[in-house]
């Protein structure tokens, strides 16, 4: 999933090379924390979160599959 993230966020983006996906595992969880550019935050979260929910969207539907919970964090 780290990947599919990364994928998405650098399509979103006008600086695609500073795009970062971190994974910390849990049992039953795992956290994926995304780094971007200060200037492309508004980008990837979107009007009203519409980016942002999409993602965490499509993180639900392949986790529900797997018996996994996926959380997106998106940090400055």
């Amino acid at each position: 999933m780290k990947e599919v993230v990364l994928e998405i966020a650098k399509a979103l983006v006008d600086q695609p090379d500073q795009v970062q996906v971190d994974e910390a595992q849990g049992e039953h969880t795992c956290v994926l924390k995304l780094r971007v550019a200060k200037e492309d935050i508004g980008k990837v979260i979107g009007k009203k979160g519409a980016n942002a929910n999409a993602i965490r969207t499509l993180l639900d539907a392949s986790g529900g599959k797997s018996n996994k919970r996926f959380i997106l964090e998106i940090l400055e």
